[in-house]
């Protein structure tokens, strides 16, 4: 029914020659060293102020393309560039990570977040597999150990709410943390990843997921509790969905059939509810209960929440070949294909209209660079290349 070779033939071309190709030839810096991510839909420089989410990304990206998708020299080179690049300029006097920078490596802005970081494990973890260099191992390992003292340690950073009057707790940086655990155990034997990563799904499962809603919520109360305000209803498809597929990857691993059942479930129901029936597309939020988001950008449609939902549906059929997930994934995939594509451009748009059409033209910025889409579109094709073999994921 579906012809498996020719969809991955056909990611793989985005990827390699929309994305990869309009990364590679804008955003290293040759003047400064890093990258450089805004751009317009052309590759003019419009935005130079470099986002520190975007220094370890990219890194991640080009070692990640060299190990598993070719081994391009010059992708090393550029690797091993930014590397150098955000261990010279991205840390403050404290070992914090900044969260932007001017180009040339100024500090600029510091926030209360530690996402900086976990991108940066992520980039020295596929550097060291590309180059077996025992301070890059180290660099990861130390700044895991930060990562994971900020995470453990209430009152690190000055709380967004004052916790004497609500003591809320978000679904993201358990979600983080459970991926960097799962790329540092790639690198480095120690048996805490495993444990947290446990600690992590369980805590997903015990307090954000509401089995009687057939929701991941984002925001909970101090023990899972359901918060009633607009915070506590609220539901990111995307995250939702990068969560199941990063559960359904560690399911695999185990080789755990409930863990792999749940994380299935929590796929169906992130696209039943964030699904935008009239027009097509996943909303960024929702609310649970179906009451007004308080957010303006609820009903904006995100590239970045499709490719996740892409990901976690090809799990999902790599483990029962249910035909309702190859056809939500092609419901999806047409979706990204009409929408999101800049044809004669290579980049593709990020955010658009809630009727499909683009708010702009940019290509970059601190939250968008190469990443979402370049990982999703790598595990895409890897994962069709396993279907195409008649490869399955059976515990």
């Amino acid at each position: 029914m579906y012809n498996i070779k020719a969809l991955k033939e056909e990611f793989y071309d985005v990827l390699m020659h929309n994305f990869v190709n309009f990364w590679e030839t804008h955003s290293p810096d040759k003047e400064y060293g890093g990258f450089l991510c805004g751009f317009d839909r052309e590759g003019n420089l419009f935005h130079e102020d470099k986002s520190v989410w975007q220094q370890g990304r990219s890194l991640w990206m080009f070692a990640k393309l060299y190990n598993e998708f070719g081994g391009k020299p010059e992708w090393l080179t550029i690797a091993k560039e930014g590397y150098a690049f955000l261990n010279r300029t991205c840390f403050d006097e404290n070992g914090h990570m900044y969260f932007r920078i001017t180009r040339d490596g100024k500090p600029l802005v510091n926030r209360r977040y530690y996402f900086s970081e976990a991108f940066a494990i992520m980039g020295y973890v596929e550097l060291y597999i590309a180059t077996r260099d025992p301070e890059v191992k180290e660099r990861a390992v130390r700044l895991f150990r930060k990562f994971h003292y900020y995470y453990t340690t209430p009152g690190v950073f000055p709380p967004k709410v004052e916790p004497s009057t609500r003591q809320n707790q978000g679904h993201s940086i358990v979600m983080i943390m459970l991926n960097v655990c799962q790329h540092m155990r790639k690198i480095d034997e120690n048996p805490l990843y495993d444990k947290i990563i446990t600690e992590c799904v369980d805590k997903i499962f015990s307090q954000f997921v509401k089995e009687d809603e057939k929701a991941l919520l984002e925001t909970v109360g101090p023990n899972g509790e359901r918060v009633h305000s607009p915070e506590g209803r609220l539901i990111n498809p995307g995250h939702s969905l990068e969560t199941a597929w990063f559960i359904m990857s560690e399911a695999v691993h185990r080789g755990d059939k409930a863990m792999m059942e749940k994380a299935a479930a929590i796929t169906l129901w992130s696209l039943e509810r964030g699904w935008d029936r009239e027009m097509e597309g996943l909303f960024y939020f929702v609310d649970v209960e179906n009451k007004p988001v308080l957010s303006l950008e609820w009903d904006m449609k995100l590239f970045w929440t499709h490719c996740e939902g892409m990901v976690a549906l090809l799990f999902c059929y790599l483990y029962r070949q249910d035909p309702v997930y190859m056809e939500w994934f092609i419901k999806l995939k047409n979706y990204c294909f009409e929408h999101y594509n800049d044809d004669p451009y290579p980049e593709w748009f990020g955010h658009l209209h809630r009727d499909g059409t683009p708010i702009n033209h940019i290509n970059g910025s601190d939250w968008k660079g190469p990443f979402n889409n370049v990982r999703a579109f790598m595990l895409i094709t890897q994962l069709l290349e396993k279907l195409e073999n008649g490869e399955r994921f059976a515990f």
